[in-house]
């Protein structure tokens, strides 16, 4: 048996794990059809079985040259099994419960399917690309608590996103993002929760990854022990180096739980070279100023996203505040400024800012054209739910600091906010559009965190009058 000198599988396949001879590689289920593709195994003819799940005998579908099928005529709300075989060769039982869902769907994951629980069981860590050559490139991790949580999934689309496709699949790799630099495909990403800091490089625009290095080493986050976090955040250019956001800590950490930083490199430097890189030293969150007194400790300081603000400085605007209703932390988010001629310099603080959206990962970009900042938002309307993400908006601001609501994207409110979620959109401008991929939790989700969607979706003429495809 050989080594292994690359990142990317199609598919990974763990020793004793049951993957499958057939592997179905994307399900997108709709209201009354699931939509099931699977790489091609060299076999002439396939042939397709679906059952509602509560039944015990599968009902032959079709039988198909080609690697993909609709399973069209199913019940709105019902759930289903089916499962792909070619001779003696079967796929793994997949599952899928049928719904109107929102946008394109690239990829969906049903909580009680099993086939990457080696990984996860939810589908995390949205990342959205436009490759030079035209196309998009999607990509999602599969999490679930206390779980490896170290497996992520490629998709492209050539049609602008009305279609997808599975590419590959990356091990380990976990809170992902793609970027572009010299034209190439960049993956920085962890190993794992809190574990090792990766950064890698596809040969060929996405489809295959090379072997990763490790720019910083962590741990695992269990039983408090710190690592890396860190979230698919916008890869800024500012003053001839890239600079990107990352935390030091654990969630289960009591003492700090997550400290700052910013990392960067020139952009002339080789970014596969971990010795080009700088790291601003983690800060600690701490009371800063008046207006922080009295917060505890590990008030959440977590998921900065960078960007130039009015004064020309590149800040980290971040996800802040506490659970703990005696504390005042709701709509706030807390920005710290970046010493841009001294990468290793620690981060300042800088203030806390209104934003509607704090109690979930978000993403600050600036329009270039209308000198707006942006973001797409989970917004939070009530104090008293302030963890319920069934509220998705655009928002934008003048100033980084007052932001107003530009449209509603999803308004999910009054049905069941504990089990519908719009979450941690990775979105960027394109011409008069914003294209943008959403963690989506509906249609019979675990919980309104643990997503079982992943979705695309384009914003038209967002500046003027936005209308949601």
């Amino acid at each position: 048996m050989q080594g292994s000198s690359v990142w990317s599988y199609r598919p990974y396949r763990p020793f004793f794990w049951e993957v499958g001879d057939i592997y179905i590689c994307r399900v997108a289920p709709s209201a009354h059809a699931i939509r099931l593709e699977w790489l091609p195994s060299g076999d002439a003819r396939y042939s397709v079985y679906c059952r509602p799940r509560e039944e015990d005998n599968y009902a032959h579908v079709c039988d198909t040259a080609a690697s993909f099928c609709d399973i069209e005529g199913l019940e709105e709300g019902r759930e289903y099994a089916f499962y792909v075989s070619a001779g003696e060769k079967r796929s793994r039982v997949r599952l899928a419960r049928c719904g109107a869902a929102v946008g394109t769907v690239v990829n969906y994951l049903h909580p009680d399917d099993e086939t990457y629980a080696f990984s996860g069981r939810y589908l995390c860590s949205p990342s959205l690309l436009r490759h030079p050559d035209g196309y998009l490139l999607a990509s999602m991790d599969l999490f679930a608590g206390e779980q490896p949580q170290n497996l992520t999934l490629i998709f492209r689309s050539d049609d602008d996103g009305r279609s997808w496709h599975y590419l590959c699949e990356l091990m380990p790799c976990f809170w992902g993002k793609l970027f572009l630099h010299r034209g190439e495909v960049y993956m920085l990403a962890c190993s794992t929760e809190y574990g090792d800091l990766l950064i890698g490089r596809s040969p060929d625009g996405g489809a295959h990854f090379d072997a990763p290095v490790v720019l910083l080493r962590g741990s695992n986050g269990k039983g408090g022990h710190v690592g890396v976090h860190k979230n698919p955040q916008n890869v800024v250019r500012f003053g001839g180096r890239i600079w990107e956001t990352l935390e030091w800590g654990a969630y289960a950490n009591k003492e700090y739980g997550h400290a700052a930083m910013v990392m960067s490199c020139r952009e002339e430097d080789d970014l596969l070279r971990p010795e080009n890189w700088r790291f601003t030293p983690p800060r600690r969150f701490d009371h800063f100023a008046p207006e922080l007194d009295g917060l505890p400790m590990n008030t959440t300081t977590i998921e900065g996203t960078l960007t130039v603000d009015p004064q020309g400085r590149l800040v980290s605007v971040m996800r802040f505040g506490t659970y703990q209703k005696e504390y005042a932390t709701y709509q706030k988010a807390l920005v710290y400024a970046v010493d841009t001629d001294d990468p290793d310099a620690p981060l300042t603080y800088d203030g806390l800012i209104d934003f509607p959206g704090n109690y979930s990962k978000f993403m600050v970009r600036r329009d270039p054209v209308s000198g707006y900042w942006y973001s797409i938002a989970a917004r939070v309307y009530d104090p008293d739910a302030k963890t319920a993400r069934d509220l998705l908006s655009l928002v934008r601001s003048q100033d980084l600091k007052r932001w107003e609501t530009v449209a509603d994207l999803f308004d999910y409110r009054g049905q069941n906010a504990k089990r519908i979620g719009f979450q941690y959109a990775d979105f960027f401008f394109e011409g008069d559009d914003v294209l943008f991929l959403c963690r989506t939790a509906l249609n019979g989700a675990h919980n309104y965190h643990d997503a079982n969607y992943s979705t695309f979706h384009r914003i038209r003429r967002f500046r003027t009058d936005p209308t949601l495809e």
